[in-house]
């Protein structure tokens, strides 16, 4: 199945229609969005504005590429000193 990206201004759209009192089973239906997405989303994003949601993603973006720049660079420590070892 076809992973379905939504952006931040959809999301914090479908959670402002449960909040004004639409049935979850219709939003659900209307915007095909399964319902562990939805509760994921209400857990995590829940009172969020649309500008709060975008930049938050911003920075788990950020997060994510800085997380991987570390483990390369981890990589190549680890690299360098097995080769100084096997010089000594």
């Amino acid at each position: 199945m076809k992973r379905k990206t939504f952006t931040p201004q959809q999301i914090s759209t479908i959670l402002k229609e449960h909040e004004n009192g639409k049935d979850l089973d219709a939003i659900i239906r209307d915007h095909g969005v399964s319902k562990a997405s939805f509760y994921k989303w209400r857990k995590r994003y829940g009172g969020m504005e649309a500008t709060e949601l975008k930049k938050l993603k911003a920075l788990e973006e950020e997060n994510r590429k800085l997380k991987m720049m570390y483990a390369d660079l981890a990589l190549d420590l680890k690299v360098a000193k097995e080769i100084i070892e096997k010089k000594l």
